[in-house]
């Protein structure tokens, strides 16, 4: 794909400027500007690849035993027992103003993780000033996942050497292991050894992420666990028992099973339009309950794309939704996303032949594409 990207960035330099959309505003900018990053990540990689042949040739062999994690595996088994305990159990004795709550707490920490920790914090897709930064570090707080500086090192990392023994959850060691094993054994030696590759600076010159991750434990204590349990009880007196099971035990596991199911079921199940010599692929049911996420085939070939699709409109991205009304009142600018040009000649080239132009909206400029 080098070879690619470099004869489509020099016709592009040669010949054309295009209007890259960027929610309800448009900036114009070069194709060249836009691929000129992608290019240069992908020749540091081609430059340590040839530095490194030897060592990448033993990560290729055989994924040796990683030490288990016995403490996650208890907790994490225990932790979706007792869900589908209480889920069996307080299922009719749960008020519905807390199933509502729940529904809505499970969204901000979904918001939290795909807008924010995902399209934000890790790639960069667009610019937030500070009142939505502050949103979206206490969204990601409310889905209790692991802090910002470990996760985008996780996923950047996934990105640059995605399906090796330096992904985290490698798809390629099957189901179990990139849903959710990986959280349960130490990480390959590659991973640690990748990961120190991953330009994090911008993630540790942060003063707001070095501070969130400072008191992070309270932080997640507070937003994930107990202000949720305690809006029910206080607010239209649900019972302890029904407001602990269904916000802080059903609802944390299903969040981290939809952010899982992008790791997992996105990288084995779907279509590839795009690039069918990668893994990643389209899945309806991962976009639908990760909030866009699930177009993955799409996301690792235009990971700088602040939509992370190009099908599927509001309805099924949500995040995207959300996004575009943020840049409506100024909080979110510089969206990126690369032209119709570029997306079909990768497709075409590329993909798996089920591609097709997607017509533009002419009533909505906010609903970017239909499916």
């Amino acid at each position: 794909m080098r070879t690619y990207y470099d004869d489509i960035a020099k016709n592009e330099k040669k010949h054309i400027s295009t209007m890259v959309q960027m929610g309800a505003k448009t900036t114009t900018i070069t194709e060249y500007d836009v691929l000129q990053e992608e290019m240069d990540l992908l020749k540091n990689d081609q430059k340590e690849q040839k530095t490194t042949s030897c060592e990448e040739e033993q990560s290729q062999l055989p994924v040796s035993k990683q030490e288990i994690i016995w403490t996650n595996v208890v907790f994490i088994t225990l932790l979706h027992v007792a869900a589908v305990y209480c889920f069996c159990n307080y299922f009719f004795t749960t008020k519905y103003q807390t199933y509502i709550w729940a529904f809505i707490v499970g969204g901000i920490g979904g918001f939290g993780v795909t807008g924010g920790a995902h399209r934000y914090f890790t790639h960069r897709s667009f610019k937030a000033k500070l009142p939505l930064q502050l949103i979206l570090i206490l969204c990601y707080t409310v889905s209790g996942q692991n802090d910002i500086p470990d996760w985008v090192r996780d996923h950047r990392v996934h990105h640059k050497f995605s399906e090796t023994d330096a992904d985290p959850h490698n798809a390629n060691r099957g189901f179990f292991f990139s849903h959710v094993g990986w959280l349960m054994q130490r990480k390959h030696p590659e991973v640690y050894r990748k990961g120190k590759t991953i330009d994090m600076s911008d993630i540790n010159n942060d003063p707001l992420v070095q501070f969130h991750t400072k008191h992070f434990l309270l932080f997640k204590l507070l937003l994930c666990f107990i202000i949720p349990v305690l809006v029910p009880v206080y607010a239209w007196n649900e019972n302890w028992t029904e407001a602990i099971s269904s916000l802080a035990i059903v609802r944390y596991v299903l969040n981290l099973n939809f952010t899982w199911s992008v790791n997992s079921v996105a990288h084995i199940w779907g279509s590839k339009p795009y690039d069918n010599r990668i893994q990643p692929a389209q899945n309806l049911m991962v976009s639908i309950v990760a909030m866009g996420e699930g177009w993955h085939n799409y996301h690792h070939v235009f990971p700088w794309d602040y939509r992370a699709a190009e099908i599927g409109g509001y309805l099924l991205n949500t995040t995207t939704l959300w996004l575009d009304l943020f840049s409506k009142i100024g909080w979110a600018y510089n969206l990126k996303t690369p032209s119709k040009k570029l997306i079909q000649e990768v497709a075409v080239r590329h993909g798996d032949g089920s591609w097709r132009e997607v017509p533009e909206t002419t009533e909505h400029t906010g609903d970017y594409k239909t499916s």
